[in-house]
């Protein structure tokens, strides 16, 4: 046995799951239900996925946590209590803490153990993996499971974007990522900071630095649009309220476009139809309540590039309001469409700009020239500071795989798969890739979803999927390269009816270099997508070659 209590030599395994987030905790215990020997292997120390790893000063969800939760057990979801509208990263993490111990799941989870490879055996018809197991601080093994299914359950924001900055490796200093947080507590006090990016991470980090350090600069490419969280004790009334019919709840918040927000739905008229003054009302009710409600606040925000302009004006009026700075402000204000980018859930992140010890950089125009022992270079001057954090952003969606050895029938590598884009078939699978299961990835709605939603939904439908091919005495599942090129056509389509392709941002890949241009993302809403998925599987799989 290996010192997290799974057994240490190769197995012959029915699942083996890549991830113990809330997805591959999910995974782990359907499959359990469904009697199938399965394993998770998690290459950090702890559960937690997203959680576990992202633990820097502010981390916090911009779900509500009533939402931000597991459906799947009612009695998990009475007996567990949020203590705040917005649960932060620690108590995110004591959650999947609780779900792992409840349902007694540590002794199927692996941890210190990071897949290397998978390579789908064609003659046997199933997955051999090299995993590769920590032992201390120096030493690794590797183990050699084998899986009749492999599922993918990393997350679509789980591979940080370490810019390759020159000069990097020279800085004194100590250089901190907000997806890779040490452990350890870190003190600011007495330090002048930097912080690269104004991201969703960013926007939460900078107002916590800005109170612990001496000074703050921030170094900002893009000015980002961010709404209220109005975060604070969670009020007793309203959870009473919600558990006394949470399977309701739950429900109705599966029928929304994103998977949430059913207590305020958007609203059914578009901004081109009312006068100025109940814009204005709307949008400032919306502004009060906090959090993704602003852009519900009409129902052509996202589509209508007129209405998205009355929205974004608000907005950047909130700013100016905000920042008594006039050139601050100005820097503050985005140009861009609003929502075309992740809108940030902040506390006092434009406030924070007022504080006699924070800065604001701009480098949209000259870029980071290089790194010096003593900080930066953009625009030929040095900036100093003593500690420096990266808040830029991740790999997403296919940055996980394409860091592995992960090869298909005839040894087709996923480099080569998706070296035009992550060519997929309703998110779920991959051709050329049998038996390989993706939960909220690229394809899906994940990114526009209430993420525990869409994974429950992708479980769910990969559960079914295997029980259906166990019922049927069948081996294999493999998405049809005709049906990857239908739903990129649909995916497309989707995205074109939006504003999410009129600037660069992460849905697109333009933040990796080198990275294929291409909307990864469905943007069609989560209730039809899984009305898709179901019509799929009622139709016999339809678009897979199952045998």
């Amino acid at each position: 046995m290996n010192v997290h209590g799974v057994p240490a030599q190769s197995q012959s395994l029915d699942l083996l799951i890549v991830g113990a987030g809330f997805a591959g905790l999910y995974m782990l215990y359907k499959a359990r239900t469904l009697g199938l020997n399965a394993r998770v292997i998690e290459a950090g120390a702890g559960v937690g996925g997203t959680w576990y790893f992202n633990r820097y000063p502010g981390a916090r969800v911009d779900i509500q946590s009533m939402e931000y939760s597991y459906s799947f057990s009612e009695a998990l979801q009475q007996e567990w209590r949020w203590s705040e509208r917005y649960a932060g990263q620690p108590e995110l993490l004591r959650y999947a803490n609780h779900v792992a111990d409840r349902f007694g799941l540590r002794d199927g989870i692996q941890l210190d153990t990071a897949l290397k490879s998978a390579v789908f055996n064609e003659i046997g018809n199933r997955w051999d993996v090299v995993a590769m197991v920590k032992r201390g601080e120096q030493t690794a093994v590797d183990e050699r499971p084998s899986a009749r299914f492999l599922v993918m359950a990393s997350g679509p924001l789980s591979s940080p974007n370490w810019p390759a900055f020159k000069g990097l490796d020279s800085f004194k200093g100590r250089v901190f990522h907000t997806a890779r947080w040490p452990h350890e507590n870190v003190d600011f006090a007495g330090q002048h900071v930097a912080v690269i990016g104004t991201g969703s991470s960013a926007i939460q980090a900078i107002p916590t630095i800005a109170q612990q350090a001496r000074a703050l600069t921030v170094f900002q490419r893009t000015a980002a649009y961010c709404v209220p969280a109005r975060n604070g004790p969670l009020d007793e009334h309203y959870e009473a309220q919600v558990k006394a019919g949470y399977a309701d709840f739950r429900a109705r918040n599966r029928r929304m476009h994103g998977g949430f927000s059913a207590n305020l739905p958007p609203n059914p008229v578009s901004a081109q139809a009312v006068t100025p003054e109940a814009l204005e009302a709307a949008f400032e009710a919306r502004w009060q309540i906090g959090g993704f409600a602003l852009l519900g606040a009409y129902n052509d925000l996202l589509l209508n590039p007129q209405s998205n302009v009355l929205a974004a004006e608000f907005v950047r009026k909130k700013i100016c309001k905000a920042v008594k700075d006039p050139v601050t402000a100005h820097l503050l204000c985005p140009t861009q469409t609003i929502g075309c980018k992740r809108l940030g859930v902040d506390t006092d992140y434009y406030e924070t700009y007022n504080r006699p010890n924070v800065k604001l950089i701009d480098v949209s125009q000259h870029g980071i020239d290089q790194m010096t022992p003593d900080g930066l270079i953009t625009n030929g001057q040095e900036h100093c500071f003593d500690a420096l954090v990266l808040a830029t952003g991740f790999d997403a969606m296919t940055g996980t795989h394409t860091r592995l050895d992960l090869r298909g029938r005839g040894g087709l590598t996923i480099q080569e798969k998706w070296r035009a884009g992550p060519s997929n078939y309703l998110g779920l699978m991959v051709a050329g890739f049998p038996n390989m299961f993706n939960i909220a990835g690229a394809g899906s709605t994940s990114a526009f979803t209430n993420v525990i939603v869409a994974i429950e939904h992708h479980v769910d439908w990969i559960a079914d999927c295997i029980s259906h091919l166990n019922t049927n005495r069948l081996t294999t599942i493999e998405a049809t390269e005709e049906s990857e090129t239908l739903w990129a056509q649909h995916v497309n389509a989707a995205a074109a009816r939006t504003v999410f392709l009129t600037c660069n941002s992460w849905y697109l890949g333009v933040n990796i270099p080198g990275k294929t241009r291409m909307f990864m993302p469905l943007a069609g809403g989560f209730p039809s997508y899984v009305e898709r998925c179901a019509k799929v599987a009622e139709n016999g799989y339809e678009g897979f070659t199952v045998a």
